[in-house]
């Protein structure tokens, strides 16, 4: 009897492993031990390496994995106090290794204090002013931490499914986040608990702590413990009181190991300004890229619709370079891709906003290029900070428009930034507003781009709140920087200072009062453009009314109207009540309406100085005489009154016209026009004339007809020239077959020597013949070459044999001499047959 725990294996089977669950705290791990070297760590002594530091072993192996071996500046004074739980304020150059200050320290001390598993909760959060910056923070925490580490740490960014991260978070014991996306979870996701919090880090904190997420971050302290400890990480740290009272820090220590050098960004970037006004800043920036096709670009502009114009615009034009934007606009997968596209690129040029500005480490960027002048000096270090990185050699270059030049200096003078100017040669530079004014008038989306560009660096102009560098619009040559953009006009700018009086009372002015000002406009009162369609009876508009108003939702819908102005230089009014719209004329298209006067009648479209149309009116019927007109235009119902809205339908009142010619001088005139009559009578008499005109047409054609007559001979003659050399050429190329044929069949014959005398003979005649020497025929004296026997076509019904025996039949081949040697093996094949 087999053993019960046989398997039927010839061959005895392996061992089963034990399945063993994993456990998620390390309890081999002495952890005492290296919280006792940390207690005896002395945080002023200096530090070279980090093996010098008392780091636990998968801490120690994910640095060695990923050559980290020395210490920067930073490093060396943030991260012994990071590991004894001291709050730090740390600024530093940028590309001077913040990041690992941080993610050490988080590491170590969560590690110590065994925060492992999901039991354990949220250990330490760390919070980004960009997705871009959380991701690349998220992927070196992965790369120090995949070599031993147990803990659960996530990426929370947005982008992705809500109910995703809600089920992740439950788990994580840490988590890179940004403000917006981790404040929405605090409020909604339930399972979320923050009370064990050990670390807080936020990274380019001075961002974090502005106005722009001011509420958010406060939103976020209200969750979290009070009892923990707080990193604060940037280039240009923040030190007021306010933020760190915000904050709860407990003693902070102030590290800045650059703060007594010389210059506040690093010594291998090389930074120049070039004086340049705001109408020539494409043109300088498309000479810089034909310059620098070779290298790999970071270009700054002020907003989103800036990048997205300049990118559309170059791309098209197509500069030598690959061309890349980036904007917060975009999708998250879209930025991603392009982020990384732009990190393996060696050649490139990428177009962003200040999305891109902070904390990113964009692989060996040559150029640093702000088109747009910097809201202040901080956010100027931060970009110029994308080259130069880990000790390389970066270049940077600002364009500033004349009316900054002595603000901006004085700013970056106060943060100790060295900038030196630089001239743009003249010989190098190329304009493309010409460019630039084509595509936008053969593409109205580009147009529009263009317009929405213009309208939003307008904005960020207006909204700056350094006065002294951005001393007001006035100072900057608008309507330039519209033609630059390819623009005809500057567009309408609503949040300036009349706009903005004339929206807000609008908005808050009663309703009837704006009806009324509606009515006084169509009724011709005010004399301003614009107005609202008449509306159906009693004032009621039905779904018809809506449903014929419909204008296109493209790109030249209403929010295009209303960056567009009138003749005057006036913006039009766009106010409308009850969804109306307003009809939009085209650039070259000029409309006119003629009123029917009175009071229901419109001047709207009317220019003051156009005469008007003659009104009478009989038996209530408005009566009016269109010039042109056979007969007056009786306005006796609605329907009669929209034709005067139509061109189309005025025209065919109207008499037919007459058709005018243009001479070489550009003067019209009729296309038949009759001559004076005492100028015809003073040529003489008509008789006389007729007879006079009849000879010289005669002539005329005579010696029209004399110069056909040898064209005509020309052509004749080319015909029958071509037609001798088609005929040589064939009888050149049968002569030569048939000589083929004779060598063949003499091979065939046994390779006998001697000639055969009759087929030589023959086939001589024949050529004879070909040539056609006899004389005889046209009377042009060329010879006519005998036309070959047609060949009679094989019927469908017929082969090859039936064809042959009907041939026999007829006759075709009785009565014929054998004259050749082939006429004679055709014989012979038929007779066997």
């Amino acid at each position: 009897m087999a053993p019960e725990h046989a398997t039927g294996r010839t061959r005895p089977s392996k061992p089963q492993k034990q399945q063993r669950t994993q456990k998620r705290k390390r309890d081999d791990v002495d952890v005492e031990q290296l919280a006792q070297s940390v207690v005896q760590l002395d945080p002023k002594a200096t530090f070279t390496s980090f093996s010098d530091l008392p780091l636990s072993a998968p801490t120690t192996a994910g640095l060695k994995a990923a050559s980290f071996t020395t210490l920067t500046d930073i490093q060396a004074k943030a991260i012994p106090l990071a590991l004894k739980g001291s709050d730090i304020l740390g600024a530093a150059k940028t590309g001077s290794g913040k990041t690992l200050s941080f993610i050490l320290p988080v590491l170590e001390n969560l590690y110590r204090a065994q925060c492992v598993g999901a039991d354990a909760g949220l250990g330490a959060m760390i919070i980004s002013p960009t997705r871009e910056l959380a991701i690349q923070i998220f992927d070196v925490l992965r790369t120090i931490g995949r070599k031993g580490h147990l803990f659960a740490a996530g990426l929370v960014i947005g982008g992705k499914g809500l109910q995703e991260e809600q089920d992740a978070l439950a788990r994580m014991n840490i988590v890179v986040c940004t403000p917006g996306r981790i404040l929405q979870h605090l409020s909604q996701t339930a399972a979320f608990n923050v009370d064990n919090l050990r670390m807080l880090v936020l990274d380019e904190a001075d961002r974090i702590l502005d106005m722009g997420f001011k509420r958010d971050v406060d939103a976020i302290l209200e969750y979290l413990p009070a009892d923990r400890q707080t990193l604060l990480f940037s280039a240009t740290q923040t030190k007021r009181v306010s933020d760190l009272a915000r904050l709860s820090l407990r003693d902070p220590e102030y590290i800045s190991v650059h703060e007594a050098a010389t210059s506040a960004t690093p010594k291998t970037l090389q930074q120049n300004y070039v004086i340049t006004p705001l109408p020539d800043k494409l043109d300088t920036l498309w000479s810089f890229l034909q310059s620098s096709k070779k290298s790999k670009i970071l270009v700054f502009f002020s907003s989103g619709k800036q990048v997205r114009f300049v990118y559309e615009s170059f791309r098209h034009m197509q500069p030598g370079i690959p061309l890349l934007h980036l904007h917060g606009r975009q999708k998250q997968t879209a930025r991603l891709d392009i982020t990384e596209k732009f990190s393996r690129a060696k050649n490139s040029c990428l177009f962003a906003t200040d999305v891109v500005a902070r904390g990113l480490d964009f692989p060996a960027v040559d150029w640093v290029v702000q088109v747009d002048c910097p809201e202040d000096a901080d956010t100027y270090i931060h970009r110029v900070g994308r080259t130069a990185r880990y000790e390389r050699e970066g270049r940077a270059v600002l364009f500033i428009d004349p009316c900054e030049e002595a603000g901006m200096l004085a700013r970056l003078e106060q943060k100790r930034v060295p900038i030196e100017k630089i001239n743009v040669r003249e010989k190098k530079q190329s304009s493309i507003k010409n460019q630039l004014q084509s595509m936008c008038f053969q593409d109205p989306q580009l147009k529009y781009l263009g317009q929405k560009c213009f309208a939003s660096y307008v904005r960020s102009l207006h909204v700056q709140k350094d006065k002294e560098v951005f001393t007001g619009l006035d100072k900057y040559d608008l309507e330039g920087f519209a033609a630059s953009l390819g623009l005809p006009g500057a567009p309408r700018i609503k949040f300036l200072k009349a706009d903005a009086e004339e929206v807000k009372r609008r908005k808050n002015a009663p309703r009837e009062e704006l009806r009324g000002e509606v009515e006084e406009s169509e009724s011709g009162e005010d004399g301003e453009e614009g107005g609202v369609k008449a509306k159906s009876k009693n004032g009621v508009r039905t779904k018809y009314d809506r449903m014929f108003e419909r204008q296109n939702q493209d790109v030249l819908a209403d929010h295009y109207a209303k960056m567009i102005k009138n003749d005057d230089g006036e913006a039009v009014d766009t106010g409308k009540l009850d969804g109306e719209q307003e009809e939009d004329d085209d650039l070259f298209d000029v409309k006119r309406r003629i009123p029917a006067g009175g009071e229901d009648s419109s001047s709207a479209d009317e220019d003051e100085d156009e005469p008007t149309a003659p009104t009478t009116t009989i038996g209530g019927a408005k009566i009016i005489h269109i010039p042109g007109a056979k007969e007056p235009l009786v306005l006796d119902s609605k329907h009669r009154e929209k034709m005067l809205k139509s061109k189309k339908k005025l025209l065919k009142l109207k008499g037919k016209g007459s058709k005018l010619v243009f001479d070489d001088d550009g003067n019209s005139h009729q296309l038949y026009e009759l001559e004076d009559e005492e100028a015809f009578r003073a040529r003489g008499e008509a008789s006389e004339q007729r007879r006079t005109f009849l000879e010289a047409e005669t002539e005329r054609v005579r010696a029209v007809d004399v110069d056909d007559k040898l064209v005509e001979r020309e052509k004749k003659r080319g015909k029958r020239e071509k037609r001798k050399e088609r005929e040589r050429v064939e009888a050149e190329a049968e002569a030569e077959a048939k000589a083929d044929a004779k060598a063949d069949r003499a091979g065939a014959a046994g390779g006998e020597e001697e000639e055969d005398g009759l087929a030589n003979f023959l086939a001589d005649a024949e050529a004879m013949d070909d040539d056609g020497s006899g004389d005889e025929g046209g009377s042009d004296g060329a010879s006519e070459v005998e036309e070959q026997p047609v060949k009679r076509q094989k019927k469908w019904f017929e082969n090859d044999k039936a064809r042959e025996r009907t041939k026999r039949d007829d006759g075709g081949d009785e009565g014929r001499e054998i004259e050749t040697f082939d006429q004679l093996e055709a014989e012979a094949a038929r007779l066997l047959e």
